[in-house]
């Protein structure tokens, strides 16, 4: 059972995240200092070190959120929609992920302003974008479907176009409208790794 100490320790961390995030925001990255999240949760630099070691061990948890946010909704996977390469799960594993872009902009905003000046998020969201790629590589495997020595440039180029769009809706909103760039996308993600 969890002691009185052990939640207000939760709380206090959730609060030092929550803070953050809303200072990565409206001050940006760079400008928001420690003493600044540890004052607007009402804690001290000393309780912020308790909980984090640095700025940047801080955006690597909201970064650890936005995974969660992302994985929990993949029902089936997306392994599972390249492998099978039928276009209606294509078109609603993208539907699914502009669903979750409200969710998750302020943190991506913060997340890719914080990418040039700290080694350790723009590794980490290197590896994100390395990994979503193997694990649709890992479909088109599965299905054995196209030439082996294509896969990788089709799973980089369908996902490249797919964080092209979002990275620009993150700052801009729609550019064109949803309905018209879902079915685009899924145009040509089905051209690309589909098996219809």
């Amino acid at each position: 059972m969890a002691t009185l100490r052990d939640v207000q320790k939760r709380q206090t961390h959730a609060l030092l995240l929550a803070k953050g995030l809303e200072l990565f925001g409206s001050k940006g990255y760079a400008a928001t200092t420690i003493d600044d999240i540890a004052a607007a949760a009402g804690a001290t630099r000393p309780t912020f070190y308790a909980h984090f070691g640095s700025k940047a061990a801080l955006m690597m948890e909201l970064i650890a959120e936005v995974d969660g946010i992302l994985t929990t909704a993949d029902d089936p996977p997306l392994t599972t929609v390249v492998e099978l390469g039928r276009q209606e799960l294509i078109r609603a594993w993208l539907d699914r992920k502009f669903d979750q872009w409200p969710v998750i902009r302020p943190y991506m905003l913060v997340a890719h302003q914080a990418e040039p000046s700290e080694p350790e998020v723009a590794a980490t969201l290197d590896r994100w974008h390395d990994g979503t790629i193997e694990w649709m590589c890992a479909g088109l495997d599965k299905a054995d479907r196209f030439d082996p020595a294509s896969r990788r440039a089709r799973c980089v180029l369908a996902f490249g176009e797919f964080e092209y769009l979002s990275r620009q809706w993150f700052r801009r909103g729609w550019l064109i409208d949803r309905p018209t760039c879902l079915q685009t996308l899924t145009d040509s993600w089905c051209a690309l790794l589909g098996g219809e």
